[in-house]
């Protein structure tokens, strides 16, 4: 892996360790009451890299606990909008958050809320790679932070094999890649840890809320790809890791068809931009294409038959109707 050794034990004065130790891993992931587990040396190191604006950190360490609370969450700064991905890479970590704890082995992966208290232990020596991610990619497909963090994703399952294959993989060619080109590889790897998450949060939830979540999710992730004209029940059946029929069971539960609640939401988000007058400078087709949109005549023939009016006159209207309120 293409890792950069930020710091090592070994080349500081013990009495210079913990505290070193503590100042440099607080900068890489966030605020924590740390402390040794008992008397026995305290030996660590940290390596890191960056791929598609995306921080990778491996630790390695024994004899540590450590924790955040409400004084530490406090002092986070510039932190509240990331999560860590957590991937086991040798020995075991003990961990506890949202009510859930964990013993995370070899393989396995969990996700760390940085907004609510979490505690970590490692006793014997463990390897731990952590990988900062935004907060709102996760959350827009799969709900609040709440509900999946603190879990471990089984790293035997065919899903997490692949999510945590697929980072390893990246950090050794993340250096070779194009700046737009590792920004896209990092996306894929964040759709699949939702995958991963989204089937370990299906074990936890019964079977009737299951549902509304999935439906929850399906909506998050229509609404962040509504620019995408290829967007369709298929690619939303995946995102949110079920098949094509339960996909359209569950909306049906919820008295709609996704194929006709995916246009309504694009209709609607044009709707809304035709009538802002900060859209105003915003050619038609311009307009129509960031909807999802395949051609202008297309969204006029779609727009006129759900407003009555086409987009040019829509937007006539609604701007003259702002116009005489603020006058």
């Amino acid at each position: 892996m293409n890792l950069e050794r930020i710091f090592s034990t070994n080349d500081v004065k013990s009495q210079d360790r913990f505290g070193l130790w503590r100042e440099i891993c607080e900068d890489r992931l966030v605020p924590m009451d740390q402390s040794r587990l008992n008397d026995q040396a305290f030996d660590a190191v940290i390596e890191g890299t960056s791929v598609g604006g995306m921080s990778f950190t491996q630790f390695g360490l024994s004899n540590l606990k450590c924790a955040t609370n409400s004084r530490t969450i406090r002092h986070q700064n510039n932190r509240t909008d990331k999560l860590f991905l957590s991937l086991v890479l040798s020995g075991t970590v003990s961990s506890e958050q949202n009510g859930h704890s964990t013993t995370d082995r070899p393989g396995d992966l969990s996700i760390r809320d940085t907004n609510s208290p979490w505690r970590i232990e490692h006793g014997n020596r463990s390897d731990v790679l952590a990988i900062e991610i935004p907060r709102d990619r996760l959350e827009n497909q799969l709900g609040a932070a709440r509900h999946f963090a603190g879990l471990t994703m089984d790293g035997s399952r065919p899903v997490t094999i692949l999510a945590r294959s697929y980072f390893r993989n990246l950090m050794s060619v993340g250096h070779r890649l194009t700046p737009h080109a590792a920004e896209r590889m990092t996306s894929i790897g964040i759709d699949l840890v939702a995958a991963s998450l989204a089937e370990r949060m299906a074990l936890e939830t019964p079977k009737a809320l299951h549902g509304t979540l999935t439906v929850q999710r399906a909506k998050a992730y229509v609404a962040t790809h509504l620019g995408d004209p290829g967007l369709d029940v298929s690619q939303v059946a995946v995102a949110v890791s079920v098949s094509l029929r339960q996909l359209q069971a569950l909306f049906r539960e919820h008295g709609r068809n996704v194929t006709a609640w995916i246009w309504h939401q694009r209709l609607e988000r044009a709707a809304q931009r035709l009538s802002d007058p900060a859209c105003l400078h915003v050619q038609l087709g311009e307009l129509a294409h960031g909807c999802g949109f395949a051609s202008q005549a297309h969204f006029s023939r779609r727009f006129r038959d759900r407003y009555g009016l086409s987009p040019r006159d829509y937007r006539h209207s609604a701007l003259s109707q702002t116009a005489a309120r603020m006058s």
